[in-house]
C-alpha cells in the first residue's frame, strides 16, 4: 500500500482501478486538492494498493504517515475502471 499523488485529474474516483508503470493498482481513497487554493492544477492524493491489500485498508491495519509516497502526472496513469460502485 502506498500514497500516490497525481498531478492533474485523470477522471478517477474512489474504487478506481489504474495502471501505472505496468502495475495494476486499486484506489482505496481519493482526496482532491487544489480546486480553490494551492497549485495551478488539481492534485489527487490517493491511497492505492493491490487487491489483496483491500482488507487491510478497510480494517485500517496500516499507519498512513508511514506509507511510501510516489508522484505521477495524469497522462502517465492509464484508467482501467474510473470509479467503484456507488454506495448509498
Amino acid at each position: 500500500m502506498k500514497r500516490l499523488i497525481i498531478h492533474g485529474d485523470p477522471g478517477i474516483r474512489k474504487g478506481a482501478i489504474i495502471q501505472l508503470d505496468g502495475e495494476e493498482l486499486y484506489c482505496f481513497s481519493v482526496t482532491r486538492n487544489g480546486d480553490w487554493h494551492g497549485p495551478d492544477e488539481v492534485q489527487l492524493w490517493c491511497t492505492v494498493g493491490t487487491e489483496a491489500e483491500q482488507e487491510d485498508f478497510d480494517r485500517r491495519d496500516f499507519v498512513p504517515m508511514h506509507l511510501d509516497v510516489e508522484t505521477a502526472d495524469a497522462e502517465a496513469v492509464e484508467v482501467i475502471k474510473a470509479k467503484g460502485a456507488l454506495a448509498v
